[in-house]
This record gives C-alpha cells, sequence and structure tokens, in this order.
C-alpha cells in the first residue's frame, strides 16, 4: 500500500469532513425550526464522530494529518456564503437546496471513503478494529434523507408562491 499517496486521499477526506462540518452547523442554524433544521441536529454528531473515525484511521496507519488542507477547507467554505442567492439581507430557500445538494455530495464522498477504506481493511490489519460496513450503512441512511429533504427544498425553492418549508410534513429527523 502506497502511505503516501493514501495518506494524501485521507488528508483530502479530512478537509472535506471540515468544510462538511461547518455546512451543516450552518443549515442548521438557518434552519432550526423545519425538517431540515430537525435532521441536521441529529446529524452533525455522527459527522462530528465519523471525522474523529477518520482522525483514529489516520493514527492506526501512522499517516499525520495536514493542518493547512483543514485550514483551508474551512475558508473555502466561509467563502462559499458569500455566493448569489436571489436574496441581498436573508437566507434563501434557493441557499437551503444549494446547501442540501452539498450535504449530498459530501456524503457521497464519505460513502466512497469509507467503501475504499473496507477494501483497504482486508489487506491491512491495522485497519481490523473498524466498523466500515456499520459507516457504510449509516452514510446510506442519511444520503436517503438528504435527497429527500433536498427534493422538498426544490420544491419550495422554486414554486410559483412563496411556501414554508415543511409546512404539514413528516419531520424526517428519525432516519
Amino acid at each position: 500500500m502506497d502511505a503516501k499517496r493514501l495518506g494524501i486521499y485521507l488528508n483530502d477526506h479530512h478537509a472535506g469532513s471540515v468544510a462538511g462540518i461547518e455546512l451543516a452547523r450552518r443549515t442548521e442554524s438557518e434552519n432550526h425550526s423545519n425538517p431540515v433544521g430537525h435532521f441536521l441536529a441529529t446529524l452533525v454528531p455522527e459527522l462530528r464522530e465519523d471525522q474523529r473515525t477518520l482522525e483514529a484511521v489516520m493514527r492506526a496507519l501512522e499517516l499525520r494529518r495536514d493542518p493547512l488542507k483543514s485550514r483551508v477547507a474551512w475558508v473555502v467554505e466561509k467563502a462559499a456564503r458569500l455566493k448569489l442567492n436571489g436574496s441581498w439581507v436573508r437566507y434563501s430557500p434557493l441557499s437551503r437546496l444549494v446547501e442540501l445538494e452539498g450535504l449530498c455530495t459530501a456524503t457521497e464522498g464519505r460513502l466512497s471513503l469509507w467503501t475504499t477504506l473496507a477494501r483497504l481493511q482486508r489487506k491491512d490489519a491495522r485497519l481490523a478494529p473498524f466498523d466500515f460496513e456499520s459507516l457504510i450503512a449509516r452514510g446510506e441512511l442519511q444520503k436517503a434523507a438528504l435527497q429527500r429533504l433536498r427534493a422538498r427544498a426544490s420544491d419550495v425553492a422554486f414554486a410559483d408562491e412563496p411556501m414554508a418549508f415543511g409546512s404539514g410534513e413528516t419531520p424526517i429527523a428519525s432516519y
């Protein structure tokens, strides 16, 4: 196994986790009173847990974290907030949609990470303590819930008349 390439790969995913957690936290705070916020209140702690698992994997493989990549990812996530969303002074339904699409993409990335590590686990005993199959299963459930929320957000974002997100709908907080 090429440790240098694996270190780059895992550091890239760690940086992605930094940006993903920041995106999820911000989206949760902007949606605290609707199904998106309720779901993200459960997702954010799981994302932090996944990040800690990734850090434990890196320690087990004796790979150093690259703090510069993580800092850059944090800054990039903050800069991404400056995008135009059709509203200058308040949170826009388009913002919610784009943020949920970003979280869907990030979840696909995490699933790819866990799947890759599950494959490597067969070749490297240092990865034996990690339950990548459970992480994959949880990620699939997260992905399905995010996709349902994203679909709702697209309905709201592109409705002819303004509508509240999640009014009269069943929450997706438990998946």
